[in-house]
């Protein structure tokens, strides 16, 4: 560990993993926004407006859509998807942006710095900021920028600055380290907004409390369509906050089975995908104590995947714990079986889900046939894929 981060007490930690493993620069705006974060968890008027947002704005609560054509298609059980790719701005990115910007405002910020991979946290940041007044700019990198240029001129015509990354593979993670950057320089007036449930804490535990509102919606419409909760949940895992965010109101039930979906890339070697829980180890990035992909030396290792939003080298604390308590199954779906997923979505339901929610779907393809006809299944679609297209059509053209 270098000498320049520092681990605060472990009671920021699931388990063994999460803590704080930050620059002393930036110990103190950490320790200023988990003390906002608790007090806004206690303050009912800051709750309310969160609610009141969440519903006027964002168009909360999102659809259970059951996919009849989609299961006889691939020979499975009765499936429903939880449509947050309804939501305001095509994906669940913007429950976390709206709570974190209430949080910023309460803390008297007047900036707001953000970090986007797949874009849909950045477009949700844009957005969030420009409903509620406050000055944006957003790291990208500039490989992400090319296959997502739909989400970039969403951002700027948002009034967002969105600036390029060039920096290590110029993806993600890049930009996570410039955005750190930023903010370790501006803290005083500037609220870093961290789009994943990962990080330093309180990130984490931050953006699962505003990415639950998507568990608590799933569960009570389960009980009202089949009065039951489902027998299994599937989410695709990148940073892991739509997964997260819909596992949470089941994970104390034993007989709901979940699944998390990471992304496995175009190869099984170290390079040719992002799936932290097949080939990752132990080890910090970005403050967090977590499984990261890295090589014998412990350098953080490239990564690869169709979905800009799956590539990320490590995976959140709380998902990383439920792997070690075997709560969760973390398994991987192929660039290939995600494009064929999406596909097939699209052409028996009408429906375009994002890259990343196509790694859930690919995986509920592949044990469809082997699931009991009278199971009930949840899918988190967690985006719509108007983003992807460019890099769709790219796909299906070679």
């Amino acid at each position: 560990m270098k000498n320049n981060y520092l681990l605060e007490a472990a009671e920021c930690r699931y388990g063994a993993f999460g803590g704080r493993f930050m620059p002393e620069i930036l110990m103190a705006p950490i320790n200023e926004l988990e003390k906002a974060f608790q007090a806004s968890n206690r303050d009912p008027s800051f709750q309310s407006a969160f609610t009141a947002l969440l519903k006027n704005y964002a168009g909360r609560p999102t659809a259970l859509t059951e996919v009849t054509r989609f299961s006889e298609a691939i020979q499975g059980p009765r499936i429903f998807l939880k449509r947050e790719d309804l939501l305001h701005t095509g994906a669940h990115k913007l429950n976390n942006a709206l709570g974190q910007c209430l949080l910023a405002q309460r803390m008297g910020k007047t900036r707001i710095i953000a970090e986007t991979g797949a874009g849909q946290h950045g477009v949700a940041m844009a957005a969030a900021c420009a409903h509620l007044g406050l000055p944006c700019v957003i790291y990208m990198g500039s490989v992400d920028m090319e296959r997502q240029a739909p989400n970039v001129m969403r951002m700027r015509l948002m009034g967002a600055e969105v600036v390029p990354v060039n920096n290590g593979t110029a993806t993600l993670k890049d930009a996570v380290n410039e955005a750190l950057r930023d903010w370790a320089e501006s803290f005083p007036h500037s609220h870093y907004c961290l789009g994943s449930a990962l990080g330093p804490h309180p990130y984490p535990e931050m953006v699962a409390t505003f990415q639950s509102v998507i568990g608590k919606e799933s569960r009570d419409q389960s009980i009202d369509l089949f009065s039951k909760n489902p027998d299994l949940v599937i989410a695709c895992v990148g940073g892991g906050s739509n997964a997260i965010g819909i596992f949470s109101a089941f994970l104390n039930d034993p007989n709901v089975r979940l699944i998390g979906v990471e992304a496995g890339g175009h190869g099984s070697q170290l390079g040719e995908h992002a799936a932290r829980f097949q080939a990752g180890t132990r080890g910090v990035l970005h403050g967090c104590y977590t499984y990261v992909l890295q090589d014998q030396h412990g350098q953080i290792a490239p990564t690869s995947s169709i979905s800009a939003g799956l590539d990320y080298p490590a995976v959140g604390p709380q998902h990383a714990q439920l792997f070690e308590e075997r709560r969760v199954e973390y398994v991987v779906a192929s660039d290939d079986e995600a494009g064929a997923a999406l596909k097939m979505l699209a052409r028996t339901e009408g429906i375009l889900p994002a890259l990343e929610s196509a790694h859930a779907l690919a995986y509920l393809i592949k044990i469809a046939p082997s699931l009991p006809k009278e199971q009930y299944v949840l899918v988190n679609l967690s985006g719509r894929g108007d983003k992807d297209l460019p890099q769709i059509m790219k796909t299906y053209e070679k």
